[in-house]
């Protein structure tokens, strides 16, 4: 990563904790780890480092220490293990599972267990992993920062006064302060790979249809991707291989189920052509983060990549196009709350709703035109090319308790809207059938990671896999580590 500079490495006290997945399992194989210690390690590492970041609503250690016993007999016995057992996994607030209190950050849910378990947690449960956190979400996840009334502002592990991102901000500090291996998030407007960019993890929005949905009463909502949150490519391809497949319940999941390697030629990238844009043809870029992406850009350039700067014509039509079709989503979902909760919930998550409310029909469906001329500049130059890269976010780093209706926000002295036009990640999500990583890119001045998005062709996730391993092994970023 550039500009690591004064960045810890992680030291023998940090090695249980940030152990990867798919290294805890070869050593849980080799008995040289237990499930009981990755896990009591990670407990450990809650009660020294959450007070500090409040990323978690709450807590299952008890059954987890019992679920991680019977993982370690199994291994210890030889008996058949299942592809993440023993792993801890913290479930976002956000994601329904069976008899536990989620309040989706709000609330209108506090105390409200639910009666079914989401599609995508059921599938790593049954894998063998061990749920002992759940964590903060913005109100109905309906931002990129995470501070809800509920639960309070939740901070960046690697600089404290600046925000963790979001809406999967609790997964991806839990992921980066070392409380969990690995995290689930969902991704509406980039709620996985914001919170990613900005906790200098790996973060990958799959291919809408590639993972079953459950969140909402429609599984055709192409917005809505669910996925994973890790601290390398390889545990990311894991997660997604268990995650991913047709669901009898969502008639949006694609056949057949695809499988992803774990482990990558970092060579294969060689001879590639990959487009870079800078700006996407409209956002205002902070000037370290551009000077990040375009040393990443020379980091594939190394691997014997040919990148070329291209433009793409979209504007402004393209927020407009997300803003229209979010508060109506949201509207729809949760508009009928408005009258009981309206005033309990988080000002700017009212005005959402009501602005949704008022969307008509036909401004709705008009969404899908913008959407299609997007895509009618996109889906050539993925043609051409064999991925798209850019900046995962505009900005080098949000105040934690940034507002979304700041009037002085600005990226390089110049106003910029301040909900979601420093985030360049929403386009792709009008684009849901393009997968997107985000990878680290560097730090900022202010110590915070930036982030670097890899976007393939539609359901195409194996050469973005590819390319973000390949960039992983020629700029680690696994051993650098916040200090808290």
């Amino acid at each position: 990563m550039t500009n690591t500079d004064e960045r810890r490495a992680t030291t023998a006290s940090d090695a249980v904790v940030y152990t990867t997945a798919t290294d805890a399992i070869e050593l849980f194989r080799r008995r040289e780890l237990s499930p009981v210690e990755l896990l009591q390690a990670q407990i450990d590492r809650y009660e020294a480092v959450n007070s500090k970041v409040n990323a978690v609503t709450a807590t299952h250690f008890e059954r987890a220490l019992q679920q991680a016993r019977a993982a370690e007999q199994r291994y210890f016995t030889g008996e058949a293990t299942r592809p993440l057992e023993g792993i801890p996994v913290a479930i976002k607030d956000l994601h329904p599972i069976e008899g536990e209190v989620v309040t989706w950050g709000s609330r209108v849910y506090e105390g409200v267990r639910a009666e079914v378990t989401m599609p995508t947690v059921q599938r790593l449960f049954d894998a063998g992993a061990i749920m002992h956190l759940q964590t903060t979400t913005p109100e109905f996840g309906h931002a990129g920062h995470t501070h809800t009334p509920l639960w309070g502002v939740t901070r960046n592990p690697w600089n404290l006064e600046c925000s963790s991102g979001g809406s999967s901000g609790g997964s991806a500090v839990a992921v980066a302060a070392g409380m969990s291996t690995i995290a689930d998030g969902t991704d509406g407007g980039g709620s996985i790979r914001i919170p990613a960019s900005f906790n200098g993890i790996f973060g990958l929005k799959p291919s809408f249809g590639r993972n079953p949905s459950g969140l909402l009463p429609s599984t055709s909502e192409e917005f809505l991707h669910f996925g994973p949150l890790t601290r390398s490519v390889a545990d990311a391809a894991l997660m997604q291989n268990v995650m991913s497949g047709p669901h009898p319940r969502d008639l949006s999941t694609v056949r057949p189920k695809e499988l992803l390697p774990t482990a990558y030629d970092v060579e294969a990238v060689r001879g590639w052509k990959i487009a870079y844009s800078p700006d996407l043809g409209y956002y205002e870029v902070d000037h370290e983060v551009a000077a990040n992406t375009r040393a990443a850009v020379e980091v594939f350039r190394s691997l014997g990549a040919t990148v070329e700067e291209v433009d793409l014509p979209w504007n402004m039509s393209a927020h407009d196009a997300w803003m229209t079709h979010w508060e109506a989503m949201f509207a729809a979902a949760c508009g009928d709350l408005l009258p009981r909760w309206g005033y309990e919930m988080d000002p700017f998550t009212r005005g959402v709703l009501e602005r949704g409310l008022n969307h008509s029909a036909v401004r709705d469906i008009r969404t899908q035109y913008v959407r299609t001329e997007m895509y009618n500049h996109l889906g050539p130059l993925l043609e051409e090319y064999d991925v798209l890269i850019c900046p995962t976010i505009a900005a080098p780093a949000l105040k934690a308790d940034h507002a979304n209706d700041d009037p002085d926000f600005r990226i390089n002295g110049k106003p910029v809207h301040p909900y979601v036009q420093w985030a360049m990640t929403y386009p792709f999500n009008l684009l849901g059938q393009c997968p997107v990583a985000s990878v680290p890119s560097g730090f900022s001045s202010a110590g915070v990671p930036t982030g670097l998005q890899i976007v393939g062709r539609t359901y195409d996730e194996l050469s973005v896999m590819t390319a973000a391993a390949a960039f992983e092994a020629a700029e680690p970023w696994g051993a650098l580590v916040p200090t808290l």
